[in-house]
C-alpha cells in the first residue's frame, strides 16, 4: 500500500514500514499515517481531507500498553484487521473563509485582556441577545471529550454541542440536532475563528459566521485502539495493564 508520513519523529517509524509492505510517497497515496497525539491526526486530516487516516501514538512522547506498540499497529493495519469509522466535521464559514474540523468550532476573544461581546441565533431563532465571554464553539460527538468538555464538563453521544467558554451571563450549554446552524455575530471584536488545531483567522465586529455540520467525513482506522484506555492510563501515570 502507498502511504504518506505525517506528525513527528517520523524516523522511528519509516524504516519499518517496508517489513510490512507500506511504501512511502509524497503523491497518489492511499492512506495518511498520523505518527503522534491527537493534533498530528487533526493536522493530518486538514492537510489531506477525505484520505483515509491510520493514527498511531508517538511512543517518545506517549507510552503504550502491549497491545498497541508501533509494530502491531503496523501489523494489523496492513493485515487489514482494524476497522474504519467515518467521523463527521463541522464548517466555520463567514464570508469567503470556510475551516473544518473534526472536534470542535470556535470563535475566539483575539486579546487575553478583553472579552468577546456577541449574539447567538440558532436555526435563525435568537437564542441570547448579547453575551460576553472567551468565546463560543460547536462540536461534534468525537469532539465533546476535548475543549467541549474542558468547557462544560460534560459529553454527549448525540447531536452537536454549543459550548461557552467563561461567559459572564448565565448561559446554558447546550446539545442540538445534527441539522441545527448557529449564526454568531460579533458585537465586539475581533474575534478568531479557530477549527481543531488550526491557523487562526480574524474575525471583524460587525461580521456573521455561521457554524453547522458538513457532509463530509473523516475516515479513521483503528480509532478506538488510538484512543486505549489503558495507554491513556499509561500516559497519565495511572498504573499499567
Amino acid at each position: 500500500m502507498r502511504i504518506k508520513l505525517e506528525g513527528k519523529n517520523l524516523e522511528d517509524i519509516r524504516f519499518l514500514l517496508p517489513e510490512y509492505g507500506l511504501e512511502e510517497c509524497s503523491d497518489d497515496f492511499e492512506a495518511v499515517i498520523c505518527h503522534g497525539g491527537d493534533g498530528a491526526l487533526l493536522g493530518a486530516e486538514r492537510a489531506c481531507p477525505g484520505v483515509l487516516k491510520f493514527p498511531i501514538r508517538d511512543a517518545a512522547t506517549a507510552p503504550t500498553c502491549p497491545k498497541h506498540g508501533i509494530r502491531e499497529r503496523l501489523r494489523a493495519f496492513a493485515a487489514g484487521e482494524l476497522p474504519c469509522v467515518h467521523l463527521p466535521k463541522l464548517a466555520g464559514e463567514w464570508e469567503q473563509v470556510r475551516i473544518t474540523g473534526i472536534n470542535d468550532v470556535f470563535l475566539h476573544n483575539s486579546i487575553d485582556c478583553g472579552a468577546l461581546r456577541f449574539r447567538v441565533r440558532i436555526d435563525g431563532e435568537l437564542y441570547a441577545r448579547e453575551i460576553l465571554g472567551d468565546g463560543v464553539g460547536l462540536a461534534t460527538v468525537h469532539g465533546s471529550t476535548a475543549y467541549y468538555r474542558s468547557i462544560t464538563r460534560s459529553v454527549f453521544r448525540t447531536g452537536v454541542g454549543l459550548a461557552f467558554s467563561n461567559a459572564t451571563a448565565e448561559i446554558s450549554h447546550i446539545v442540538l440536532p445534527e441539522s441545527a446552524t448557529v449564526e454568531i455575530t460579533v458585537l465586539r471584536g475581533p474575534g478568531l475563528l479557530i477549527a481543531d488545531n488550526s491557523p487562526v483567522t480574524t474575525i471583524p465586529a460587525g461580521a456573521v459566521v455561521k457554524f453547522h455540520l458538513t457532509e463530509e467525513k473523516a475516515a479513521v482506522c483503528g480509532l478506538a485502539d488510538f484512543m486505549c484506555p489503558e495507554c491513556r492510563r499509561l500516559r497519565h501515570g495511572r498504573g499499567s495493564c
